[in-house]
């Protein structure tokens, strides 16, 4: 019998895997913090013998040279991938036996990068499950225009005919079992769902339903911005990344912080947004380490800015470095735990910032506040409050003076990118309310909603 078991970067969206049978096994796109994958597979038992790449990834640093290094497998990388590393290179249609009668084959699926490769795993000889990476996703596909502008409706027609090539090669039972689409920007649309199979994708699957120029005019369309810190992770993956170093930073005393403030760097508190609302060390933004941390930290920060991590316990720290590691922001500055009263000199005072809810914007007269939406434009195009500012969240920081005079009210979707906005606009001196609620209250409270249709 054979085992697949799911690795999951919850923050990130994407998932790794880990797959075998009673001896020896192979995982598929390891994380950086391959720590976790060594504990899957020793629960499991089995030695890692094989470690494969579908791709070279562009929204997280890989853990596959350095766990190979310490298993002692075979690191197998798509041979299109130019990469500065000792690897075996990987050619459509090899095999590699991963155990007994578990056979593990490549499969050309160029679209997410002209090089992308999918795995299928037979089990005596029948296809049971395809690691289809960046290419084919629970409803979608992965995006075509993280390589090179001038490649992209190239890939995406490629994208197009290797989803119909895995659905045309495999039994309709076949498990689908994608890196990206559980959240990552990787993805080219929302992928629903957490499991799926061939069967299931040839009838949703727009890929495979719909006929390759209209199904290309509409992902070109729907791609919105692609996070700033993927710019850097291709490279890094490239060139080979170093090991993780978890340890523990070193300690930020308050006149520190203060420094580090001062100096321009970053200060980051953890602390969920209700908590840094009601008091946080003025200055400091507010990134949510129960949020998506590292996609939003990593998209907003000038990278390489050195960051500093305030945290209410060891615990939270050491999630969140390892949450970073993952795209790359290596080593925090420095690090303190505990709450405002532990980072603020004895002459500093604790800053704060009201929270709201859409209610209690419908009650105020607005033309005395500005209501900034920092929702996707995709996200906005469904409908927006009357009168109110569009930036979206990860623009907030760099277009802060185009935000007009007055007092803010700043909303998302549900309140965690509202959160990470007002903290950006409050430690730039402005006055701001987060309104954390959810959208779907704002038309209930009777604010006026509008669309692209009038």
């Amino acid at each position: 019998m054979f085992f697949v078991e799911a690795i999951e970067l919850e923050g990130l969206g994407n998932r790794s895997y880990l797959a075998g049978g009673r001896r020896t096994a192979v995982v598929v796109d390891p994380p950086r913090d391959i720590d976790r994958v060594l504990a899957a597979a020793a629960r499991r038992g089995v030695a890692i013998t094989q470690v494969v790449e579908t791709h070279i990834h562009n929204d997280y640093v890989t853990g596959g040279p350095e766990l190979a290094r310490i298993t002692g497998a075979a690191y197998r990388v798509p041979a299109g991938a130019h990469v500065s590393f000792a690897r075996t290179a990987v050619s459509d249609g090899d095999t590699v036996v991963i155990d007994a009668e578990l056979v593990l084959a490549a499969v050309a699926t160029p679209g997410h990068t002209p090089h992308h490769t999918a795995y299928v795993l037979s089990e005596a000889g029948r296809p049971v499950a395809a690691f289809t990476g960046g290419s084919l996703l629970i409803g979608t596909v992965g995006r075509p225009d993280l390589v090179e502008p001038r490649l992209t409706e190239q890939l995406a027609r490629a994208q197009h005919a290797s989803a119909r090539r895995l659905a045309d090669s495999l039994p309709d039972e076949t498990e689908v079992l994608p890196t990206h689409g559980f959240g990552s920007f990787c993805s080219s649309a929302q992928a629903d769902g957490e499991a799926t199979t061939i069967g299931k994708e040839k009838a949703a699957n727009p890929a495979l339903t719909v006929e390759v120029d209209t199904f290309v005019a509409e992902l070109l369309a729907g791609l919105e911005d692609v996070p700033a810190y993927y710019a850097h992770m291709s490279p890094a993956n490239t060139a080979g990344p170093a090991p993780v170093d978890l340890t523990v930073p070193a300690v930020a005393d308050p006149h520190d912080i203060a420094a580090r403030l001062a100096a321009g760097e970053w200060v980051v508190d953890l602390r969920n947004r209700i908590a840094f609302a009601e008091g946080h060390v003025a200055g400091s933004f507010n990134f949510e380490a129960d949020g998506k941390l590292a996609t939003y930290l990593a998209w907003l920060i000038p990278w390489g800015k050195p960051v500093t991590l305030l945290a209410e316990s060891a615990e939270q720290l050491a999630a969140a470095q390892r949450e970073l590691v993952r795209v790359g922001i290596d080593r925090p500055a420095a690090a303190a735990t505990g709450g405002p009263a532990d980072w603020l000199r004895a002459d500093e005072s604790v800053a704060s910032f009201p929270r709201a809810t859409f209610a209690e914007l419908a009650g105020r007269d607005r033309g005395r506040i500005v209501v900034l939406d920092v929702r996707r434009s995709s996200e906005r195009a469904e409908g927006w409050i009357e009168g109110s500012v569009h930036i979206p969240v990860h623009q907030v920081h760099r277009r802060i003076d185009e935000v007009p005079d007055g007092t803010v009210w700043v909303h998302c979707a549900g309140g965690m990118r509202a959160g990470i906005a007002a903290s950006l606009l409050d430690a730039a001196g402005r006055d701001v309310v987060a309104v954390d609620d959810g959208f779907d209250a704002a038309a209930a409270a009777g604010l006026a909603i509008v669309t692209e249709e009038g």
